[in-house]
């Protein structure tokens, strides 16, 4: 909004009947000499306020006066082409209508406002000398339309892929954001300019996981011309390995004895759903008296010789997977129930099993065998200690009877020998006689 003093009055009134229609201009003409004939007036003030408003809606434009002397106002567009002088509207544009019109203002609706209708309009005061104010109008233009765009329709789980979001002809530039789900994540974005419209284009890198299967991603705009939301979506559709699950349907108390029946059920979900099940026991062949039937694995009076490692297998288009289950067959005396009774391996791989999970499982079955066989344990020490102390008694008899006094042959025959030569010849000659030296243990 702005103000200023015209050059001259008599030229506004010439241009304003000069835009009028040919049959109009008469009337102008008495309207403006009329106006001249009012006297001017010192200290009015003409003034307006900027417009702004969203295309399709309605404009409003006022041109007010303070200390107002019935001096002529009017209105004129952005190509200086006279809208309404006092109450009368020389242009044919049925849009523009008079709302009020006074000594002290003249105020005039726009309505189906376009971004045409864009620009300056001026308030002219017929003082001496004349002033002039202008007013802005603004139009909005709201994204006419929305797109959202992703790169491939089935994405495989630790993929990443490309969404885009389109905002067409809106003005001024449309603000994007996105989310996955309830979390916003953050996108590039690219603005064009053409006509004074814009259109705005974000790109989303997105790597997804099996848990965003199913879960919306947003794109959603901010402009000044929208109320409330304006968004588009797309659900993720996401193909990922299966999920392996191993549950023991029987026995119901989770205790495995000698002679009961063993039944696990195998539970396979993944993306596609898998299509096989198969049980394998791992490092060793499957008893001769299970039995397989789809998902489920049934042992029949089970024995010490069923103990190990079963695995479920599944598998689909995307990978592999597998879950183990640790029987131990109890005695049929057992009557503590283990903590925890076989071993679940999570779905993925070996490696990525739950260290957790896997301690609390080992810690469950050692504490079941030793609370089952703790007299077993009890009778291997006490063998133990029987056969040491039997070995103790053997080596104190040995070492017994080797002890006393020894003698070379040199020895035998120097003790009646005069000399050395002598008990020599003795030693060799004598052994018959050497009797009387022997010891004997008892």
């Amino acid at each position: 909004m702005a103000s200023a003093v015209l050059p001259s009055g008599s030229q506004c009134a010439a241009a304003a009947a000069v835009a009028a229609p040919r049959g109009l201009r008469f009337r102008l003409l008495l309207l403006l000499f009329a106006a001249a004939l009012i006297p001017t007036g010192d200290g009015q003030n003409l003034f307006t306020k900027d417009v702004t408003v969203i295309e399709g809606e309605v404009a409003t434009i006022s041109c007010q006066v303070n200390k107002s002397d019935d001096s002529v106002i009017q209105l004129l567009n952005p190509n200086r082409q006279t809208i309404y002088f006092r109450d009368f509207r020389p242009l044919k544009d049925s849009r523009f209508q008079l709302l009020n019109f006074s000594s002290s203002e003249l105020k005039v609706s726009l309505t189906n406002v376009s971004i045409s209708d864009e620009g300056r309009y001026f308030c002219q005061l017929y003082t001496d000398p004349p002033q002039e104010s202008y007013t802005t109008i603004t139009v909005l233009v709201p994204p006419r339309n929305l797109m959202i765009d992703i790169q491939k329709d089935t994405a495989v789980e630790g993929e990443e892929i490309e969404v885009n979001c389109t905002a067409m002809a809106s003005k001024p530039a449309t603000t994007i954001r996105w989310f996955k789900g309830n979390t916003e994540l953050k996108g590039k974005s690219e603005v064009e300019e053409w006509s004074d419209m814009y259109t705005v284009t974000s790109q989303l890198m997105l790597k997804v996981h099996k848990e965003d299967d199913g879960v919306p991603v947003i794109c959603q705009v901010e402009h000044p011309a929208v109320t409330g939301n304006l968004q588009t979506q797309r659900y993720l559709e996401v193909q990922y390995k299966p999920q392996v699950h191993i549950q023991m349907t029987y026995p119901l108390q989770g205790l495995t004895r000698e002679g009961d029946a063993l039944e696990l059920t195998c539970e396979a979900i993944g993306k596609p759903q898998p299509v096989m099940v198969t049980w394998v026991r791992v490092d060793d062949e499957m008893p001769q008296h299970a039995v397989l039937s789809g998902p489920n694995l049934f042992i029949n009076n089970l024995n010490k010789t069923d103990n190990g490692t079963y695995r479920c297998e599944a598998s689909n288009i995307v990978g592999k997977a597998h879950s183990d289950y640790m029987l131990y067959v109890y005695d049929t005396t057992a009557t503590t129930e283990p903590a925890v009774h076989g071993l679940t391996q999570l779905p993925n791989s070996a490696e990525e099993l739950d260290s957790e999970d896997l301690s609390d499982s080992r810690a469950g079955e050692e504490g079941s065998i030793r609370a089952v066989d703790h007299a077993v344990i009890g009778g291997v020490v006490a063998v133990v200690v029987f056969a040491m102390l039997c070995l103790l008694i053997i080596l104190g008899r040995y070492f017994a009877r080797h002890k006393g006094t020894y003698f070379t042959h040199e020895a035998k025959g120097a003790d009646d020998a005069a000399d050395a030569d002598t008990a020599i010849i003795n030693a060799e000659g004598g052994q018959n006689n050497s009797e009387e030296k022997k010891e004997y243990f008892i």
